[in-house]
């Protein structure tokens, strides 16, 4: 499985999180991938599957609350296994953030990162375990707290 972007979105189409593995694209390009499928994904009814088709990728999003997590992958690719991820995903920072929210994610974006690049290493999962997930994350909490 090759995922090729992650995508963090609220209801209302504003993105909280962005990271993209191995893609070449500007700025102007990622800005206008990320409009097409999150109105793509906003439009669709809780009736519609998850899965919707996007150029060359398989887009897999899954809606917690307020945030829509978007994960664009291969063609190829198990959409079970990716909706997977993103439960264990959303498991992990709830975990870190004690019942994480939009605005959890937004006042601490660097930890937010961290944790997701402690999960996937150049668009591969490298950890599903959450202990192990969070310890790095942790470590440098008690750090800056003894400064």
């Amino acid at each position: 499985m090759k995922i090729r972007f992650i995508l963090m979105v609220n209801k209302q189409g504003q993105t909280r999180l962005a990271q993209y593995y191995g893609e070449n694209l500007t700025i102007q390009e990622k800005a206008a991938i990320e409009g097409e499928i999150i109105r793509k994904c906003l439009a669709r009814t809780e009736n519609q599957c998850s899965f919707i088709e996007y150029r060359d990728y398989k887009c897999v999003y899954r809606r917690y609350a307020s945030l829509f997590f978007i994960v664009g992958v291969d063609g190829q690719t198990n959409e079970l296994g990716v909706l997977e991820l993103i439960h264990n995903l959303v498991e992990t920072l709830d975990k870190y953030f004690e019942n994480v929210c939009e605005l959890d994610i937004m006042f601490n974006i660097e930890k937010a990162h961290f944790i997701l690049d402690e999960m996937i290493c150049n668009g591969h999962i490298i950890e599903t375990n959450k202990s192990n997930i969070l310890r790095p994350t942790r470590l440098m909490d008690k750090y800056q707290a003894k400064k």
